[in-house]
């Protein structure tokens, strides 16, 4: 009777929760009903409000329902990039927008490559003779890259410009594993392969560090090129160089610091900048100390919508993986059914292959690549845009283009395979724990994670991964016009920033995703209205964005860190987030993977992955 007791009290308790989980998306969806408006009316004129409270991605993932609710979704809002520069290049000839104000605040960052694309944007806004103010707290890299494009850059007197480069510490568990008996089995190609080293050394080999230098350094020159282009008269390379002389020059006001080395404008409060803003687009008419009217970009974008023309634009985001995703990762099977319905519909002339990934699944890479060869295979000419990521797997999906655009700031190449398998031996040792068994052939129970593997078993995985790196290799020859041999020499896992990927031959051309449509466009000889876009990408559900915009935090403020002191001093923790997703990327991966783990140093940390409730929820319940 107790075991009845106890599991009816479970039930019940399932029951309870279960109905205070419906009750908080009624009320998500209630509040999301009441603020939101599909057609929302906008001010007749003011200032355009790019406010980006959170990251600049390719497409935003999406989260379960449940994981938003109860906080483990993304912490912060991710911004569209495609959005944010056509909602600057809307603002540069709309006369209803007197300036464009960029609050970069709580703005957590992106990649390089994104990051510069939005800056060019806000360069049209200028070339067409309006202002654009940013404002911030404190500017790290990400933030101050963006501002630099604005002719009027803002400081709190109480915060700084704090420049400190591409790079950062890889945790290493070699000692780890070795201290608790777990013996690391490494498959791979290439010696620039770095992703594995962690488990096999306590620190970086000499191939693995030359070829890490030699990318953040390039990234790094990238950076300081478009900055000093876009803000001749920031005296960056001297301040970042020594940061302490500057400070020491300004009697130790960071403030000060900035605005003498010319990397700021003007000192001020939010009020001070708001009554700025206000001379230039108005008050808002509540009263409010620097209250401005506002145009928000959502509203201002949904007030303008997309018209699709011919050339369709197929995103390949995030991670690839097998089977079937929603946005903000690249599922196989996802990315080859979408393009198949649009090359049913036989609404497109043109293809746009456009990557920010770095890599994943063998297979899955290899089932977006076939699909992407069956367009070409009609007669459609393919162009590849790379974003700010393209590497290993991201680079095998862009071998059917006819043509790759770039940037400088591009991170890609990465062309090697590699598989990793734990075994646990030495663990149960420990124990006092062993084990034994029969077999049947030489690859019964294996992989041995018990026992280690067997040669048989290692010699068949190696094989597959050679097989692999083969393949890959055969790919990139016959796409770029080179030599097997001349692959391999470029290959080899190593990553490459855009810039050296262009002179080496993986890359054609530099240009943004416009560039890009421009050149499929007239590829297939297409004019006017059939020269535009269509986007090929699944869009998150209505009422799950809707509920996203109610549990994450995008006011001015929020709970954010917004000096550039605190950011800094979070690093260790984003530091060792990365290393926990890393881990479990590769754990719970595929055996063969064609993934660049390094490329993730430029992009902003990820959440830990947490093993909660309402994740083995979602994935019961689908959602």
């Amino acid at each position: 009777m107790r075991v009845l007791g106890g599991l009816w009290k479970l039930l019940v308790g399932i029951k309870d929760a279960l109905a205070l989980l419906l009750l908080l998306i009624f009320f998500a969806f209630l509040s999301a009903l009441l603020t939101v408006r599909p057609n929302p009316k906008i001010p007749t004129s003011g200032a355009l409000l790019v406010r980006l409270n959170g990251t600049l991605v390719e497409q935003p993932s999406e989260a379960s329902p449940l994981a938003l609710i109860s906080g483990d979704g993304p912490a912060t809002r991710e911004y569209r990039l495609r959005d944010v520069v056509r909602a600057l290049r809307l603002a540069a000839t709309d006369p209803a927008v007197k300036v464009v104000v960029l609050d970069l605040d709580s703005f957590v960052g992106g990649g390089q490559a994104a990051i510069a694309a939005a800056g060019q944007a806000a360069d049209t806004v200028r070339r067409a003779g309006k202002p654009v103010l940013a404002y911030a707290t404190g500017y790290g890299d990400d933030g101050y890259q963006l501002a630099a494009h604005a002719s009027e850059v803002w400081l709190n007197p109480l915060g700084a410009v704090l420049l400190t480069g591409p790079g950062a510490p890889q945790l290493y568990y070699k000692g780890l594993l070795d201290k608790i008996g777990v013996t690391t089995h490494v498959y791979r190609v290439g010696k620039f392969k770095s992703a594995i080293e962690p488990y096999t050394r306590t620190d970086q080999s000499p191939e693995a560090r030359a070829a890490n230098q030699a990318l953040v350094d390039a990234l790094w020159g990238s950076w300081q090129q478009d900055v000093t282009q876009a803000r001749p008269r920031a005296r960056v390379a001297a301040y970042s160089a020594d940061p302490n002389a500057a400070l020491a020059a300004a009697a130790g006001d960071s403030g000060q610091a900035a605005l003498s080395a010319g990397l700021v404008d003007q000192l001020g409060d939010r009020i001070g900048f708001g009554q700025r803003v206000i001379a230039l687009a108005g008050a808002d008419g509540t009263g409010q100390p620097g209250a401005f009217t506002t145009l928000s970009m959502d509203r201002y974008l949904a007030a303008h919508p997309e018209t699709a023309g011919s050339v369709g634009v197929l995103t390949i985001a995030g991670e690839i993986v097998d089977g079937t995703t929603g946005p903000g990762k690249a599922g196989g099977e996802t990315i080859a059914r979408l393009l198949g319905e649009e090359l049913g519909k036989r609404r497109i002339k043109a293809l746009v292959v456009r990557v920010d990934s770095p890599g994943g699944s063998v297979t899955a890479s290899e089932r977006i690549r076939s699909a992407i060869l069956a367009a070409k295979g009609r007669g459609i000419p393919v162009t590849v845009s790379m974003g700010s990521v393209a590497a290993s797997g991201g680079y095998w999906v862009s071998t059917p283009g006819t043509t790759i655009f770039a940037e400088p700031s591009t991170i890609t190449g990465s062309i090697g395979v590699f598989g990793i398998i734990p075994t646990f031996a030495g663990s149960l040792q420990k124990l006092g724990l062993s084990a034994d068994g029969v077999a049947t052939t030489p690859l019964s129970g294996q992989p041995d994670v018990f026992r280690g593997t067997s040669p048989a078993f290692d010699t068949l995985i190696q094989t597959g991964i050679q097989s692999v790196y083969g393949r890959f290799i055969g790919l990139v020859a016959q796409s770029r016009r080179i030599s097997p041999q001349r692959v391999d020499e470029i290959g080899q896992g190593r990553v490459w920033a855009g810039g050296i990927a262009r002179q080496i031959g993986l890359v054609d051309r530099f240009g943004t995703l416009d560039d890009a449509i421009a050149f499929a466009a007239k590829s297939a000889n297409l004019t006017g209205a059939d020269a535009r876009p269509r986007y090929i990408e699944q869009d998150a559900a209505s009422w799950k964005t809707l509920l996203r915009d109610f549990t994450q935090k995008d006011q001015a403020g929020g709970e954010a860190a917004i000096d550039p002191w605190t950011r800094i001093a979070h690093r260790p923790q984003e530091l060792l987030a990365r290393a926990l997703s890393d881990a479990q990327a590769l754990a719970y991966g595929p055996a063969i993977q064609v993934r660049c783990i390094e490329c993730g140093a430029s992009e902003p940390a990820p959440p830990p992955a947490r093993a909660t409730l309402t994740a083995l929820l979602a994935r019961q319940f689908g959602l």
